[in-house]
This record gives C-alpha cells, structure tokens and sequence, in this order.
C-alpha cells in the first residue's frame, strides 16, 4: 500500500487524500445529524458524548479546511495564514489575562514585533534563531519593558501570563507552517503531505480520546480539570493517531514505523497540550474559549480548535529534524 502511494505523483496524492478525507468527514458528518435525529429517549451522559463527538468533528473540518487552504496558497501564503492565526489566538488568550495599563508596551512588543519576527525569521528558513527568538530573546525581553512600566504589582504572574501566550500561540503555532519548509530527500513539492500528517494524527487522536472518554464508564482521572479525561481512553486516543500515522507513511519520508513513532509523539504531546489548556480554562472560570459558536474571547474560539496542535507541532517539528537531518 505504501509502495503504491509513493508510485504516485504529487497531484494524485493530493486527489486520493482529497477523496478519503473529506469523504470520511462528510459521513462522520452524517452519522451525527443522524443520531441526533433519534426520538428515542436519551440519557444525559449519551447527549454529552453525542455534543463532544460532534464537536470533534467540527474541530476536524475546520484543521483539514486550513490544510488545504495552506497547500492552496503555497509555502509563503500558508506562512502568513498561520500568522494571522498566531495573531488571533494570541488575542483570544490574552483578553482572559487580566492587564494593567502599564503593560501596554509589552503587549505592544508582544503582537508588533515578537509575532511578525517569529514569521519572518521562518520565510527566511534561519531555523536556528527561528527555534530560539521566543524562548530566548523574547522571555528576556518583555520582562524587561514590561519593567520600565514602574508597576511591580504582581509583576510576575502578569509577565508569566504573556510569555505563556507568546509560547502557545505564536511559537507553537508558527511550526505548523515550518514543516513546510524542511528540506527531505525525495520529498521535493510535497512537504505539505507533513502537515497533513500532523494535523491528521493529532486531531483523529483527539477525536478518538474524547470519543471513547464519552463512551466508556471509566471514572474522570482528573474531574477537577477535565470531566472527560481518563488514562484508558487517552491511551487509546494515542494508540489511534499513532496507528493512522503507521498507515499514512506513504505520503511522508518515514518508513512505516518511524511514522508510528513520530505520530505516537505527536499525539501524546498534542493531547497532554489540551489538557493543560483545559487546565488554564478552569483557572480562568471559562468552560471554552468560545462557548456555543459565540466567541468569549474575541476569536470565535479559535484556540479551541488548534490548542492541541500548539503543544505537537514544535515537538513533531524538532524531532523530525534533529531525527533526519532535515
């Protein structure tokens, strides 16, 4: 099966996922209008597993629709589209992180210098300073101007909240586009199969964890967090983007079980991202960061969306890298 993916040029790739995804999302469509069609009564736990199954699927249009408008656009257009997305999540996150006026100059640093050099430094391919700008330069410098505000009440937990944001929502994302750009042998015009890649791993992950979360009568591992986690099924969630990913080797540079491997890393960092999310959510009294297509925040809950995909991209992306040289 693999041999027979690879046989084929990259138009053709594109037309078969082109057919397979979106025929799996319109019937995965289908299967929840037509569950919530039963007139049959339905206990409360069946209607929540029913809105998180449909969620997920939501969620899963929304990622494959800014796949493809990426692969639409070409390196540089996919490059600013996830900018403007660094751009509104970043807005979504900080309009919860309570500010005060003399934070102006670090959000300003923050969202017109920090984000738009992030990106700049990607489209040039400088990967080495690319990696570090925001870890690095950036942590030390918003401290710093946020200082020259002469306000040290509670300096730190204000500073903490914005380098939070920067890191999620700007460094995370921006390696979305990254994969884009890294150079594989034999992979010429088809780095996008990687995004692909990533995105479906971490969402079917997702899907299938909050699925069987539902599902399954386990007890919350963590209620106080999140009422639809538990180990067993976030195992299981892993174990399937992990397995999607072994079957998707054909379209990316891996072998077989190197596939496994990276989808396994990714799902597990994507997964653990979104409960650290769910995490800050409750800390700050919110149940989502845009509740019932209303936007809390500003954004229509955009980071809800890609909050998992923050947390696997810069992992998948590193490790793809230092693992082959890329």
């Amino acid at each position: 099966m693999n041999r027979f993916i690879r046989s084929l040029t990259p138009d053709q790739q594109m037309g078969l996922l082109f057919v397979l995804v979106f025929g799996t999302l319109v019937l995965a469509t289908l299967a929840g209008l037509l569950l919530s069609l039963r007139d049959q009564d339905r206990s409360e736990h069946w209607l929540k597993g029913l809105r998180r199954y449909r969620e997920g699927v939501r969620r899963s249009w929304v990622m494959v629709g800014v796949f493809w408008l990426g692969w639409a656009s070409g390196p540089t257009g996919a490059i600013w589209l996830f900018a403007l997305g660094s751009l509104l999540t970043l807005r979504e996150f900080i309009s919860l992180t309570p500010t005060h006026r003399t934070d102006h100059k670090a959000l300003m640093l923050s969202f017109f210098v920090v984000l738009p050099v992030q990106y700049l430094l990607l489209s040039s391919e400088h990967f080495s300073l690319f990696s570090v700008f925001i870890p690095v330069y950036a942590f030390l410098a918003i401290p710093v101007v946020s200082s020259l505000g002469n306000n040290p009440v509670q300096f730190l937990e204000r500073n903490a909240k914005l380098q939070w944001g920067i890191m999620v929502c700007v460094y995370g994302l921006s390696h979305v586009p990254a994969l884009l750009l890294l150079d594989f042998p034999g992979l010429k015009n088809r780095n996008v199969f990687l995004v692909f890649f990533l995105v479906m791993v971490v969402q079917t992950g997702m899907l299938i964890q909050h699925v069987a979360g539902r599902w399954m009568t386990y007890r919350p591992s963590l209620p106080h967090i999140s009422q639809a986690f538990n180990w067993r099924s976030w195992g299981v969630g892993v174990l399937g983007g992990g397995l999607l990913g072994g079957l998707l080797a054909g379209i990316t540079p891996f072998k077989p079980g190197q596939a496994l491997a990276v989808a396994l890393v990714a799902c597990t960092a994507g997964s653990l991202g979104h409960l650290v999310m769910k995490a800050i959510q409750r800390d700050r009294g919110v149940p989502n960061w845009g509740s019932q297509g209303r936007s809390v925040t500003g954004a229509s809950g955009l980071l809800d969306r890609v909050d998992a995909l923050c947390f696997a991209a810069p992992v998948f992306f590193q490790s793809v890298r230092w693992y082959f040289g890329a």
